[in-house]
């Protein structure tokens, strides 16, 4: 039998999940059969229904399920696929990403390791709670329970009796086969920890068709909020019927916002819309810029991430304010980077004084060196991701025939500075167009180097960082991070960007006016984020099913001949 393929949607554009294909595939571990996917539900009745979504899970997400559901001494060893980025988020690209044959072979040794662990001496007593031999009758009961308990938590619903039942024989045959109960059990996680139930969100429609059922609510909200499978209360609430009502949801979205796990939902949103994870493989020149290592660029990106949570989460601060505070996270690393003498080895809150270049998010180390170039600074890389990320707006990329000579040759006698560098590429007309709307922002950040170090000079010509925002002139990084923070299209696009990492696809025309809805929400509590996650956890859209897909929606009339 060939491995299957498991796959979500071949293009990225389209959002209407066609009829799960996997059926009856299966493949082979450890001598024994285990099923990657059945098509089953919890409500076992509407076994033929196709979900109306399917996320891949990100590594964050796959390690932190694999936590919850075994404990945190369960190593997770190997290599993952990497993420789909879709207009700037991987929440989007999740639902177009599928599993190749070599991504699957990745999944399953992760899975055999793991399996391994949470069955070997040391884990099982604690984890299975009973040890029958390979042909012990009570065999069957202890692996129903185990599989019952764990699949609850790896699928985020409850495992169906067809499921139980074949999941149950194949751990018998297996222990049988091998002659050990537990090596037959950990060929059976195995293969949970390789199907589509676990490597996916899967969204099933409720039995209106209007909506999802509450498993699939439940994951939804726990992601949002948590960015991590629901626990245990949430999957009562959704057992019990409670999740459906908006009483019960409100109880449990005010809950989950409560509690600690609230800042790990907050800073997985914010890797992912500041695109943080690029940070992981970012390098420099080391001659140019001997103060950065990847040490470093960890740290960076920590940086903002506790920055972000400190102001929104624990100081529950206007979102705007991250463009202007002078407040920042800093630790003994990055001393070097921000020219301060740290003796601190923990992490502590730094606060700039007033009038102080080095202001607001727009400051921060993380932006300024991930789009930069390995040796130099670019404003139109800067000024590229600014408006992507702040404005959401889409700049093309350039030609492929666009000549770049002028702006790399850094040691130009004549041309000292990058921004006289950039306008002579600029009498390309060509290339004017684009870089007029974002190498304005970009020159802004210029007393920035390719690091994020201040610096005044560039081959001791004084560096010129005015530019404009939105046709207003501005002097200055912290001048810049003002007009964003004054900036209505910057916040509206804040909102778009939770609400499309919420629901995993990019808005349509029927979504303007939930989209609209919330930003006037947002703009209406003082442009709180803690706000604007639990509106659009709250929002019924985000339990709603597509218009395109939904029972209700038009159809279009069939084409007859009459006569």
């Amino acid at each position: 039998m060939k491995d299957p393929v498991i796959t979500t949607q071949s293009q990225a554009k389209r959002r209407r999940i066609a009829p799960f294909v996997l059926g009856a595939a299966c493949l082979t571990l450890a001598g024994s059969i285990a099923f990657t996917f059945s098509g089953a539900r919890a409500d076992e009745s509407m076994a033929d229904t196709p979900p109306s979504q399917l996320r891949r899970l990100t590594e964050l997400q796959y390690r932190t399920a694999i936590a919850d559901a075994f404990g945190p001494d369960i190593k997770v060893v190997g290599r993952f696929s990497p993420d789909l980025r879709i207009d700037g988020l991987q929440a989007v690209g999740a639902s177009a990403v599928s599993v190749t044959p070599a991504g699957l072979e990745q999944y399953e040794d992760i899975a055999r390791a793991i399996a391994t662990q949470v069955t070997d001496k040391d884990h099982r007593d604690r984890l299975i709670g009973c040890a029958p031999s390979a042909t012990d009758a009570k065999g069957a009961a202890c692996a129903r329970d185990f599989i019952q308990k764990v699949g609850l938590k790896l699928y985020r619903r409850p495992v169906s009796s067809a499921e139980l039942q074949q999941r149950v024989a194949a751990t018998l045959d297996s222990a049988a086969r091998l002659n050990d109960f537990h090596a037959g059990l950990a060929a059976t996680l195995a293969g949970m920890l390789t199907s589509p139930d676990f490597l996916f969100r899967i969204d099933w429609p409720d039995r209106s068709g209007r909506g999802i059922d509450a498993w699939s609510a439940a994951s939804r909200l726990s992601y949002l909020l948590w960015n991590a499978a629901p626990d245990a209360a949430l999957l009562a609430a959704a057992a019990d019927g409670s999740l459906n009502t908006p009483a019960g949801r409100a109880r449990e979205v005010e809950r989950m916002m409560a509690s600690p796990r609230f800042a790990d939902g907050v800073r997985a949103f914010f890797t992912d819309y500041l695109r943080l994870d690029g940070m992981d493989d970012l390098s420099k020149d080391a001659l140019i810029y001997p103060a950065f290592n990847s040490s470093v660029a960890s740290a960076m990106r920590e940086q903002t991430l506790r920055t972000i949570t400190w102001l929104l989460v624990d100081k529950k601060g206007d979102y705007r304010d991250l463009f202007t505070t002078n407040a920042i996270a800093m630790n003994r690393t990055l001393g070097p980077i921000y020219d301060i003498p740290v003796s601190k080895t923990d992490w502590y809150i730094h606060q700039y004084p007033q009038g102080d270049p080095r202001t607001g998010l727009l400051t921060h180390a993380s932006i300024l060196a991930q789009h930069s170039h390995p040796g130099r600074t670019s404003p139109t890389l800067r000024g590229v991701a600014l408006t992507e990320i702040f404005l959401c707006e889409k700049i093309p990329a350039p030609p492929a025939n666009v000549n770049f000579a002028v702006v790399q040759d850094v040691n130009n006698p004549t041309l000292k500075t990058t921004r006289l560098r950039l306008q002579a590429h600029l009498d390309d007309e060509e290339c004017a167009s684009c870089h007029k709307r974002s190498d304005p922002m970009g020159l802004g950040l210029e007393q920035f180097d390719g690091a994020g170090q201040f610096r005044t000079l560039e081959h001791d010509v004084t560096i010129d960082v005015t530019g404009s925002f939105e046709a207003k002139p501005f002097n200055g990084a912290a001048a810049m991070g003002k007009l964003f923070h004054d900036s209505e299209q910057v916040s509206a696009c804040l909102v778009q960007s939770a609400w499309r990492y919420a629901h995993g696809r990019n808005p349509v025309a029927t979504d303007a006016a939930d989209i609209a809805r919330l930003t006037k929400g947002f703009a209406g509590e003082g442009h709180r984020f803690s706000a604007l996650m639990r509106s659009i956890a709250l929002d019924p859209g985000l339990i709603a099913l597509p218009r395109t897909i939904r029972a209700d929606a038009p159809r279009a009339k069939k084409q007859g001949v009459s006569g």
